[in-house]
């Protein structure tokens, strides 16, 4: 379950990161800080309880999907390398184009939802798919808004409604975990 949750933790924290960097114009600044203290407050609460699911003691039986021994290696490292080249690569070849500042953050969406897809294979975690379409759509979204007078709202697109997904997804399973540990 660790592993499991330090994924999660990854997770939530690039959703928090996501809507703090991206919360900005065109949105009014009101709501652009709203929405980073309510990004923050959420990743405080998954943790909150995390922990607490973490402290009952009794180990969560399993679920459908099959455990895996270790999450981190062999093929793990062969889709984050791979994400890595991507998100590099794939960001000086936008700028070298010529692309709006704003597509950087459409890309990097776009490239972390197809992780989540590679990984959903990898670790024969369904839970994964749902943040993972959600985020290669956002990402591919912004890449089309970029062409379009609406370029100044990808940030928000594919920034902080990719942050929403994110920590939506990580509360999903967070929440699945802790009700598995109360269930008698």
């Amino acid at each position: 379950m660790l592993q499991r949750m330090s994924g999660v933790f990854i997770g939530a924290l690039f959703g928090t990161i996501f809507v703090v960097a991206n919360a900005h114009d065109p949105l009014n600044p009101a709501v652009g800080i709203a929405l980073r203290v309510l990004a923050v407050l959420t990743f405080a609460g998954l943790l909150a309880l995390a922990l607490l699911a973490g402290r009952r003691g009794r180990p969560a039986p399993d679920d459908a999907e099959a455990p895996q021994a270790d999450w981190f290696r062999g093929k793990f490292g062969f889709v984050v390398g791979a994400e890595a080249v991507l998100l590099i690569g794939g960001n000086l070849a936008l700028r070298a184009a010529g692309a709006p500042e704003e597509t950087a953050v459409a890309w990097i969406a776009l490239i972390v939802g197809l992780h989540f897809v590679a990984l959903m294979a990898v670790w024969k975690r369904r839970s994964i798919a749902v943040p993972g379409a959600a985020l290669t759509a956002l990402g591919a979204i912004g890449l089309g808004m970029a062409a379009t007078s609406a370029v100044a709202w990808v940030p928000f697109v594919s920034g902080v409604l990719s942050g929403v997904a994110l920590l939506g997804g990580c509360g999903y399973a967070i929440a699945h975990t802790y009700r598995r540990t109360v269930r008698p």
